[in-house]
């Protein structure tokens, strides 16, 4: 995911495809994040709620790891190379949210 420097105005700029890429799978966390609430109303099994509730996290984490690796190899690296140092903070920050 090519971008422009995130940190002026703190935007990043993604193609179309990038995009839908990004939302189809919040959509599907959200899906999932439903389907919670229906099994509660259910009064489904505690261990099959637990179950989904991982399966969230799970794709959370991978949702923002692929974030993160694009944020890395476009972002970061272009700071980087202008001589931004305080880039090598925000991803040390970023890394313990989501260690």
């Amino acid at each position: 995911m090519a971008c422009e420097y995130c940190n002026s105005g703190k935007t990043k700029m993604r193609t179309a495809e990038e995009k839908k890429t990004l939302q189809n799978r919040v959509n599907r966390i959200a899906g999932q994040i439903n389907g919670i609430n229906k099994m509660i109303e259910e009064d489904r099994y505690c261990g099959d709620i637990l179950t989904q509730l991982a399966a969230i996290d799970k794709s959370i984490k991978s949702l923002a790891s692929v974030i993160l690796e694009a944020h890395m190899h476009s972002c970061v690296v272009k700071a980087a190379k202008e001589g931004d140092d305080t880039v090598i903070d925000e991803v040390v920050e970023l890394f313990k949210r989501f260690n």
